[in-house]
Parts: C-alpha cells; structure tokens; sequence
C-alpha cells in the first residue's frame, strides 16, 4: 500500500537526491545520479552511482540507497528520487528496476531534474510483466520428464 508524499517530505525528496549527486563517483562517465529513498518509519537513506575502471564493478545510485537501507534492517519503503544533471527524466535502469521490484512493486520514482521539476512513475510500469518473489512462491512442476 503506497501513500502520497506531503509537501514537505516531496521538498526533501528532491533537496536530498539533488544533494546526493555531489558524492557521486563517475570519473568514466561524468553521469552524476544522486538517489534518496524514505522508508514507511520515516527514515531518509541517500545514495550516489559508483563508477569502477572494470565498468561491471559499478553500482548505480538506485542500488546504492536500497543496499544501504535494506542492511540497516528496512524492507518497506514509501518513494524513491533519483535526479541527475540532464534536463531530461532519466528512468532507472534495469538491473535496478529488476533489484527495487523485489521489495516493492508500486513503489513511486520521483525522476528529478537540475531545477527541481519532477515526474512521478511507478516501478511496476516500469517493468511490466517483472520476474519478482511472488513468482518465487509458485507452485513447481515436480515430475521428471526424462524417459
């Protein structure tokens, strides 16, 4: 069950996923993501992209926040703000989206522009048809096929 952010927890949102840019590591790239996650007790978690010289090693800001606060125990959260510094809405990518789906489908993205503008999305629409826990749970097919 989500609920809509107030206007004061929306201002945070986006002051503190502007402000996570600056710790950013992206020396390859030059793409600073900055990302902030609230929790359902209230809890601010910020997070920035992590850039490494074998490329495969780097961790986007997405995944940093969630890492953070998933091992400081939380598992629901309320919304997610990413910003960067294009004047466009840079949606997840999709080894995130496929991470963030696991703990929480139609949890709000709030998509953050350099002059605060904003567009709302919700994961689920971003990855339609997701391979998530529910999926783990399904009943399996046990017989052994083979002659």
């Amino acid at each position: 069950m989500t609920r809509e952010l107030n206007t004061e927890e929306l201002d945070k949102l986006i002051e503190l996923s502007i402000k996570a840019k600056e710790k950013a590591y992206c020396p390859y790239s030059n793409f600073r993501v900055g990302a902030t996650l609230l929790d359902v007790d209230g809890n601010w978690h910020t997070g920035a992209n992590i850039e490494n010289a074998s490329y495969g090693g780097a961790i986007c800001a997405e995944r940093t926040v969630f890492i953070k606060a998933i091992s400081e125990g939380q598992r629901k959260f309320v919304a997610l703000g990413v910003s960067t510094d294009t004047r466009h809405f840079a949606r997840p990518c999709g080894i995130c989206r496929q991470f963030m789906i696991e703990f929480e489908d139609i949890l709000p993205i709030y998509l953050i522009q350099p002059d605060r503008s904003y567009q709302k999305v919700i994961l689920k629409d971003l990855l339609p048809d997701s391979f998530g826990p529910e999926i783990m749970k399904m009943s399996r097919v046990t017989e052994n096929t083979t002659p």
